[in-house]
Order: C-alpha cells, then sequence, then structure tokens
C-alpha cells in the first residue's frame, strides 16, 4: 500500500531532449505526435546485439542425461507425427534472438506481429504455438520528398539497415532501395501499446517526422482488444522555407513469416473501401513445412535436422491450416491521396518488381489510380515472393503541418490445434468469419484510433502523473504488457468447435434462472467429466477417440453452461457483462503450453486488473478440470516412470498444446498431480478474485473445486500436523530444484491456502469445511514454524542436505497472496520483515549490488546456491513477486530496489537487451533461458499492491450473525437471488473466524493473526 513520500525515486533518466531536440518536442506538440515524458527509449542506430543463451554445467548434465535421452526421444516421436514438443531444447530457430524487439501489434488472441524498434516487423505469430522470429525485410515504410521543383530529393526506407545484396546493379529486389536512413538523428519510443518514432531532421533535414504506432489494447474494452490491428499515424511537420511534395510508402510481403512467401498461390487484391479508406488485402494460403525430424548422430542428441520426403507427405495446405488475408491500407482526405501498387515481386521475372516500383515512387511519388481496377491478381508460383504497395502523397506547407494514416490488419477467423479442432476467433463475433474481414477491420482501425488512444490516456495517466512513482517503473509497468499480446495469446468466440451446431454466431439467450447442478459421467476407461444441467448427451463419433493409451470422452458433446448473469466490476466500460469466450496464453514461446498455471499464479495480476472476466473465465476452465479425469497412460520423462494423463482433485499445470482443453497436463517432465504448489495456488488465486471481484455467482460455481482441491492435498500431510511434506524431487514450479521434508515455498502456499478455503467457505455458507480449514491451519503454522524459522527467515526445507538452510527468494509467496487478498497476514510482522529484510540483504544486494534482481537462492555465507540450475538462476517474475511482498509488508523502498534490478539487467540500455522479450531467467553472467515468458507479468503485482481495489483494502466489518445467514446462498435454488450479488462480506477476513480465546491469543499490533 501506498505510504506517502517513501517510494525509492530518482531523478527522470529517461529524459525527451537527450533523443530528440526541443525544437523538434515543440513542433511535433499536438495531436499526441511528440512522445511522451515517460516512455522506454532507443536511437535507431543503437547496436542490436546477439542474445546470449544459458548453458547447463558439466555437473548438472550428468545429473540430467536420462531425462535429457528421454526428452529427445520423445521429441523426435512427437515430430515423427508432424507435432512439436512442448519442451524441445533441441531445435532452435536459425535466426540467432537480438536485442532489436519493440512493441508488438494488435490486440488479443487473433495472432501477433511484433515490430523491432528500428522498424522491422518479425516475431509472426499468426498459427498457434508456431512463432517465425526472423523479420520480413521486404515490410517496411519509405519516405520519397521532393522540394524545390524537383530540384531537391531525398528518398529512403525509413529503417536503419543494409540488406543482403545492397550495391549489386543486377538486384531487382529490396537492396535496390534507398536504405540511406543512418538512424543517428532518429530515435524510438516505446510505451505499450503505443510507440513512436521520430526522424529528427533525417533523411531531409528541414522536415521532421513523428510515427504512431497504435494497438487496440485497451482494458476493460473485450471487443476492440480482441481486433489483429494495428494505426501508423505520420505526422509531417515542415521547417523549411518552401513547401515539400512527401510520399509515404508502405509494402508488405504476402507472408506469414519464415519463408512462408515462397509456398505459392498467394492472391493479392486492391479495394477502395468506405470513409476513402483504401489498399490492398493479400490473400495467404498458408503452407507449413512439418516437424518431422530425425537424429544424425546417436550420443548427439542435440543436432538434429529436417527430413524432407516429399511436399505432399511433409505439408499441410490450407485445407488443413486456416488461411489468413492481410490488409494494408491509408485513408485518403482533402489533402492526402491515397494510390496503390497491387503486386511486385523480388526477381526480374516479375512482371514489376521492387526496383521498379522504388523507381515509380522516386519519379512519380505516387502509383496509377487505374492500379485500383487491376482486380485479384493470379496466384503467385512456388518460389516467387508477392508484394503490395500503398502510397499516401501530400504537400506540406512552409511551418506547415499534415498527418498521413495507415493501418495493417490480419483475418484468420479460425484456429486450428494439430490434434483437436478449429474455433472461431473473438474478433469474428463482431467481424464474421469470411478472411476479407481485414478490410473491415482496418477501416475501423483508421476510423476509430483516436477514441483508442483517449481512453489507453485515460488508463495510462493516473499512472505516469503519480510522482511518487520512479520513472522506470511507469514505462516498465505497461511495456511488460507486451506479452499478452505476444505471448502467443488465443482468445475464441466459444466454447464449442468449429461446425459444431452448439457454435451460433447469434449468441444464446442467457436464462438467468436457470438451476445448475453438478453430477459426473465416468467414462469406462477412467475418464471424469462434469455433465450439467443434468443434460442427456450423445457422444460425437460414438464419443470416445482412440489414442492408442485409453480413450477420452469428447469435450464439445458438453453443453455450454448456462450461467446466471455475472455481476460486473472493477469497472467494466464496454460490452455488457457476457461471456467473453475463452483466452488462453502460452507459458512461454519456447515452453509451448496453454495457461501453465504455476506460472499464472504469477502473471494473472495483470489480467485480473485490466480484464478481469478473462481472468474469471480461466478459473473456471481449471475449476472445471479439477473435477475431471483422463485416464491415458503418460510417461514421465525426469524418471521415466508411468502415470495417467489427469487426475481427479487435481489442478493441472496447462489447459495442453495439441489439443487444450481436451488433453490437459502437456507437460510430462513430473508427475505434477504430486507437485504441492498447484492447488494451493488455484485456491490462492480463486479467493483473490472472488474477494477482487465480488462475484458470488463465481464464487458458488468454483467452491466444489475449492473443496476438492484442499482434500486432494490431505494425501500429503504424512505426520498429521495439518503440513503438507514435499516428496524429495522438484515438486513445484521449480522443476529443477529438489526439495525434502517441509518447504518454505510449498509450506507457506498451503498455510495461505488454509486461510483462503477457510474464510471463502465462512463467505459461502459451509460452516463445516471452514472450520476443517481453520484447525489445520492453527496447527500447520505452528508446525511451520518449528521446523523452518531459524530466527531471520525460514530455511529452504526441513531435510539435512547441503541447500536445507539456503535463502530462497519465493519463500513468502504465501504471505504475498494473502495480503494481496485482504486477508491477515500468515505471520507477525518482525517475521515477515526479517525475512524480507534477509532476502533483500543477501538474494539481492550480494548479487551485483542489486542490479540484477534477486537470485533464486542463495546460502547463509552469501554464496549463490549452485544445488541446480534453477538455484543459481535470477527470475524476473519472482523478482517482481518479491518486490510486491515488500510494498505490501510497508517496504516500498527496498521493493522497488529490487525490481530496478531487473529494468538494469533487461531493459537498460546498459542491460542485457532483453526489451519485449523478458525471459523466464537469467544467469549471474546475464545468459537467458526461456525469452518472451509469462511470469514477469508478475509486476502487476506491484502495482496490485500499490492500489488495490476498495473490496479488498476496506472490506466490511459484519456480524457472526450475518455470516451464518449467508448459508442460505449454498441452495442452488436461490441462484437467482444471487445473481448480480456481489460478496457483502467478502474480503472481511479472520475476524469472525475466530473463538474467542482465539482473539485473546492475537498479539499482532493492528491485525488480526494466529501468532
Amino acid at each position: 500500500m501506498v505510504s506517502g513520500t517513501i517510494f525509492h525515486c530518482k531523478k527522470n533518466s529517461w529524459p525527451r531532449e537527450e533523443y530528440v531536440s526541443r525544437i523538434t518536442l515543440q513542433l511535433l506538440d499536438y495531436d499526441s505526435a511528440a512522445p511522451p515524458e515517460q516512455a522506454w527509449r532507443r536511437r535507431l542506430n543503437s547496436h542490436a546485439n546477439i542474445l546470449k543463451e544459458f548453458s547447463i554445467t558439466f555437473m548438472e548434465a550428468i545429473k540430467m542425461v536420462g531425462l535429457g535421452f528421454r526428452l529427445w526421444s520423445y521429441v523426435r516421436e512427437e515430430a515423427s507425427h508432424g507435432r512439436k514438443a512442448p519442451i524441445d531444447p533441441f531445435n532452435k530457430e536459425s535466426t540467432k534472438p537480438s536485442a532489436s524487439q519493440g512493441v508488438p501489434l494488435g490486440g488479443m488472441g487473433s495472432g501477433s506481429i511484433s515490430r523491432g524498434f528500428r522498424g522491422e516487423f518479425r516475431q509472426w505469430q499468426i498459427i498457434p504455438g508456431l512463432c517465425e522470429g526472423s523479420p520480413v525485410m521486404a515490410n517496411q515504410f519509405s519516405i520519397f520528398i521532393s522540394r524545390d521543383g524537383g530540384n531537391r530529393r531525398f528518398a529512403s526506407v525509413l529503417a536503419p539497415g543494409q540488406p543482403e545484396g545492397l550495391g549489386k546493379s543486377g538486384d531487382h529486389g529490396i537492396s535496390s532501395w534507398g536504405w540511406n536512413l543512418s538512424g543517428q538523428h532518429s530515435s524510438y519510443h516505446a510505451l505499450f501499446p503505443r510507440a513512436w518514432t521520430i526522424y529528427d531532421g533525417e533523411p531531409d533535414p528541414e522536415l521532421k517526422i513523428s510515427c504512431r504506432q497504435i494497438s487496440p489494447f485497451i482494458p476493460h474494452n473485450y471487443k476492440d482488444s480482441s481486433l489483429p490491428s494495428a494505426v501508423f499515424v505520420y505526422t509531417l511537420v515542415n521547417n523549411g522555407k518552401e513547401r515539400a511534395k512527401v510520399s509515404l510508402l508502405f509494402t508488405w510481403a504476402n507472408s506469414a513469416g519464415g519463408v512462408s512467401h515462397l509456398s505459392g498461390e498467394h492472391v493479392n487484391e486492391p479495394f477502395i473501401g468506405e470513409d476513402n479508406v483504401s489498399g490492398v488485402l493479400l490473400h495467404h494460403k498458408q503452407v507449413i513445412k512439418s516437424y518431422y525430424l530425425f537424429i544424425t548422430e546417436m550420443m548427439d542428441f542435440v543436432n538434429m535436422v529436417d527430413c524432407l520426403g516429399g511436399e505432399e507427405d511433409h505439408e499441410w495446405t490450407a485445407k488443413d491450416n486456416p488461411p489468413v488475408t492481410f490488409a494494408i491500407a491509408a485513408c485518403e482526405t482533402q489533402n492526402v491521396n491515397v494510390t496503390v501498387l497491387p503486386c511486385f515481386g523480388l526477381a526480374e521475372v516479375n512482371c514489376v518488381t521492387a526496383k521498379d516500383m522504388w523507381s515509380k515512387m522516386t519519379q512519380d511519388g505516387q502509383f496509377d489510380r487505374e492500379n485500383f481496377n487491376a482486380g485479384p491478381s493470379m496466384p503467385s508460383m512456388p518460389g516467387e515472393t508477392l508484394c503490395a504497395a500503398v502510397s499516401a502523397s501530400t504537400w506540406v506547407e512552409p511551418h506547415g503541418k499534415c498527418t498521413v494514416a495507415f493501418a495493417v490488419a490480419w483475418s484468420s477467423p479460425k484456429v486450428k490445434f494439430l490434434k483437436g479442432s478449429s474455433y472461431y476467433r473473438r474478433y469474428t463475433k463482431y467481424y464474421g468469419t469470411s478472411p476479407r474481414a481485414a478490410e473491415e477491420l482496418v477501416h475501423y482501425s483508421l476510423t476509430n484510433y483516436k477514441r483508442w488512444e483517449e481512453e489507453i490516456e485515460k488508463w495510462q495517466d493516473p499512472v505516469l502523473k503519480d510522482d511518487r512513482l520512479p520513472e522506470w517503473y511507469k514505462f516498465t509497468l505497461f511495456n511488460e504488457l507486451y506479452f499478452l499480446v505476444a505471448g502467443g495469446t488465443v482468445w475464441i468466440d466459444s466454447m464449442e468447435p468449429v461446425g459444431s451446431s452448439l457454435n451460433d454466431k447469434q449468441q444464446p439467450t442467457k436464462d438467468e434462472s436457470t438451476k445448475t447442478t453438478l453430477t459426473e459421467k465416468i467414462d469406462t476407461e477412467g475418464l471424469v467429466m462434469e455433465l450439467r444441467n443434468g443434460a442427456n448427451l450423445d457422444k460425437a463419433d460414438d464419443g470416445l477417440r482412440d489414442h492408442g493409451k485409453g480413450h477420452v470422452l469428447e469435450e464439445e458433446t458438453v453443453l455450454p453452461l448456462k450461467k446466471a448473469k455475472q455481476s460486473c466490476s472493477l469497472t467494466e466500460t464496454q460490452d455488457e457483462c457476457d461471456d467473453v469466450g475463452r483466452f488462453l496464453y502460452l507459458e512461454g514461446v519456447e515452453y509451448i503450453m496453454w495457461c501453465t498455471y504455476d506460472v499464472h499464479f504469477y502473471a494473472s495480476f495483470a489480467l485480473l486488473d485490466l480484464f478481469p472476466k478473462i481472468e474469471l473465465s480461466i478459473q473456471r476452465e481449471f475449476a472445471k478440470a479439477v473435477l475431471s479425469e483422463d485416464g491415458r497412460k503418460v510417461r514421465f520423462l525426469a524418471e521415466g516412470n508411468w502415470g495417467i494423463r489427469k487426475v481427479r482433485g487435481a489442478v493441472p499445470h496447462d489447459l495442453g498444446t495439441h489439443d487444450p482443453w481436451k488433453e490437459m497436463n502437456a507437460y510430462n517432465i513430473h508427475d505434477t498431480s504430486k507437485w504441492k504448489d498447484l492447488n494451493p495456488k488455484f485456491v490462492l488465486q480463486v479467493y483473490r478474485d472472488f474477494a477482487a471481484t465480488g462475484d458470488m455467482t463465481f464464487g458458488i460455481d468454483v467452491w466444489p473445486s475449492v473443496r476438492a482441491a484442499m482434500d486432494y492435498m490431505d494425501q500429503f500431510d504424512l505426520d498429521g500436523d495439518g503440513l503438507i511434506e514435499n516428496d524429495g524431487f522438484p515438486d513445484q514450479t521449480y522443476d529443477t530444484w529438489t526439495v525434502h521434508g517441509v518447504s518454505a515455498y510449498c509450506g507457506c502456499l498451503w498455510l495461505a491456502a488454509l486461510q483462503a478455503a477457510a474464510a471463502m467457505a465462512f463467505q459461502l455458507g459451509d460452516e463445516e469445511f471452514g472450520e476443517k480449514c481453520k484447525r489445520k491451519f492453527i496447527m500447520a503454522k505452528h508446525a511451520f514454524e518449528a521446523k523452518l524459522w531459524n530466527g531471520s527467515y525460514f530455511n529452504y526445507d526441513s531435510g539435512s542436505s547441503s541447500n536445507s538452510k539456503s535463502i530462497q527468494a519465493d519463500q513468502l509467496a504465501g504471505q504475498w497472496y494473502t495480503a494481496s487478498s485482504g486477508l491477515p497476514n500468515l505471520f507477525d510482522d518482525l517475521k515477515i520483515k526479517s525475512t524480507l529484510q534477509k532476502i533483500f540483504d543477501y538474494n539481492v544486494m550480494k548479487v551485483k549490488g542489486g542490479r540484477m534482481g534477486a537470485v533464486n537462492g542463495i546460502q547463509p555465507n552469501g554464496k549463490v546456491d549452485e544445488t541446480c540450475m534453477q538455484s543459481r538462476e535470477i527470475w524476473t517474475g519472482v523478482t517482481y513477486a518479491v518486490a510486491s511482498t515488500m510494498i505490501l509488508a510497508g517496504m516500498e523502498e527496498k521493493g522497488f530496489s529490487t525490481a530496478e534490478g531487473i529494468f538494469i539487467a533487461g531493459w537498460s540500455e546498459n542491460g542485457f537487451g532483453y526489451w519485449f522479450q523478458t525471459p523466464e531467467a537469467w544467469t549471474l553472467d546475464g545468459h537467458f533461458r526461456s525469452l518472451i515468458y509469462m511470469r514477469p507479468l508478475a509486476i502487476w503485482g506491484m502495482q496490485w499492491a500499490l492500489s488495490m481495489p476498495r473490496a479488498v483494502l476496506e472490506p466490511p466489518e459484519i456480524s457472526i450473525m450475518d455470516r451464518i445467514d449467508m448459508s442460505t446462498l449454498t441452495s442452488r435454488s436461490t441462484r437467482t437471488e444471487a445473481d448480480g450479488r456481489k460478496a457483502s462480506t467478502q474480503g472481511y477476513g479472520w475476524f469472525w473466524l475466530l473463538s474467542e480465546k482465539d482473539k485473546a491469543m492475537n498479539f499482532n499490533s493492528g491485525s488480526v493473526g494466529f501468532m
């Protein structure tokens, strides 16, 4: 919580004036053309260094040799079926990752394209789970300027760099263009979801240019935030004494990234739309090379190459993978003339080459108007690259200004998972399922981007104008949200797959008085599924799919659950409270698993704060999964043992990879049904979301799963002291870091879950279960402190290994959630602050003076814990979580100092170059593991700590009679009365849970808790 002016404040370390001249800032100071005061900045001529990936030590390799061989075999097996394994350390992209990323394009869940800070379009993720990292260099903005009757001309691509082949006289491709921008006087300014590129007198010294990139990422707006589009607004200021003819050019290859442009059968088509929006549609027929791989040397399992056995056997055509249509467009105005070139190629054999196109623009500054009548082009041939161009030309008077707006959109209406069904993306709810919706999307974007900016500024201004906050935090907070666009997100419109009779674009009427009952149907092969509303369900295709290791009941046969209308909360501004579809996001682009739950635990604060309906929908998915079982056999790679895919009562690790929702737990390193952190994390997230939103319907719906998740954990209390024990293997999110006996991390999570479950039970009237959790909490807390507290922090675990007394940075994860949910502290203030101080002094400050974040483990002697790969790593998201816990404990300055280490190492100009691709971890020498990762969204846990909702900060105090009276809400017959009602008792904590004796025992100054 905010405590006045105690924040870790610094003077502005990123002043605009160091990147853009004051005169230029004054000239651009209108219509949002000037970059904001707070932003992440780079000069365009900055070097984009190659990033260094981590490597394991020799001893770690010895310990993991069995896992490595089994993982290699599994990767090979998946590849033989045309699939990529969710974790594949053996096959790396040919393009080395570099420090070149910038703000991505588009909204959430409809595919994404990133744009580097120097202007290149890269990181293509149109197809779920696939990321093409290399840039498509034909996709560029360029400028052509003519002054003094054509006697002075400037022409340049608006990006620094020298593509391969530059200067070759016979080249007809993009190297024939004018790559004349040095970038020395140009700069990039990022404040997600917008970015500004300022060309301060280059290529024309007398023309100031601002390019403003805008994407529709708008909190609480569940329509526009799903749109696959972006707008580029160019502001031109003529600082010269003569008028200038300026032509801006937007070129785009018919490509979905990688080498897809060479596959053939692509078609371009010009269009003239409403409101003077015109451009080109690029219809792309997707062809994806298979992942069929083989190993050339048995002993060298890292060296894997493509096995190409013929195109027909090893390619998917558009029949198997949904097509995508791109649209590039500009808006014609009274002062701006828009023309197009629907087709040009990159080779001499093309009728119009890239060189011809550039010559035309250099000479005329525009294309022929007749090009709009060209109609669809002939399909491209294999090996041929088909490109298109849109030109916008204008005259800028001396000391005058002009604005030109471009847009790009992509329409890929269907999502197809390799082993599952196809679904319609969320945006099709508003724009239909035709790929030609791209034309409507660019029109909507160009006519609504000003409103987008108003809403974005209204959202961001309170943070940006808060003088108590350090500058680096303000823009890093927003920029870390890049992952919700570029993190492989998928947002679908309906629960039902394409082709299902239930998948109707006309949304069914919600029956607010429907009684919901919960039953189970157990398949003969061991799969337990929930059936609701007592429906008699037919099994599609006989309801079973034979996978060779058991059968699975098809989930699409389950009728949609009709919910009572949910309560609106956290200031929903766009839609009425309706179904928001289903949302997936990857653990990371290298760990291809959807909604990895132990990581979502850290990242979910962003969704709860900005898109709470999506957050609740994810929790409902996992609540449903808790009550299901999948009896198919799975081999776990760490030890080579076998088990079943999903155990009833266990929270799944993830929602799957190639068949999400239906084939969960794609992670198969360990048997996660034996992990000790997943179930407590589920209970903690559910209670936090319940308390923050006040959605009583949500609480009632997920309560059976909360109870099942808590009951499931009883098996791990081996000595009956109420506290769970770990099983001597890495049975939690640190999945290479072994734990023995009671652990600080899992034990603290369990204590917090007991408290949250008890609080929720009493709020929902489940007195018996609440009392059970309360009694367990009292016992478990005593055992936890007795076994782990050493006078200044909690030991890593209660075992006798060499690292049992290590200081774990994440040991108070349960306390973090407890405080974030409005519940009293798990321990007295002295213990909490002593532990956090120890973490700050050792895990933070003893590592490069606090300039790298918090190392996961460190010995009491100040040496980094080298027990395993993860103990010696610095986890970015965990560091943010530790900083959040410090803020909640009143240690704001230390919290910001801790988190600043991530900024310095990852985002600063002198750091390692991880901006807009924040990895899961880096080592002490800055080598990364797993770029573009979910967990760093935990920075929003810091913002949550600073500005928790009133419902959490100031919970109403109710009498014990009020609490007992609420037991009537457990009756399903009262669902109608509960509809839309906020939990009137939410967040009141433990005070009314205590007996008089318990209250007397409390001596924590000013707070209610057990000592």
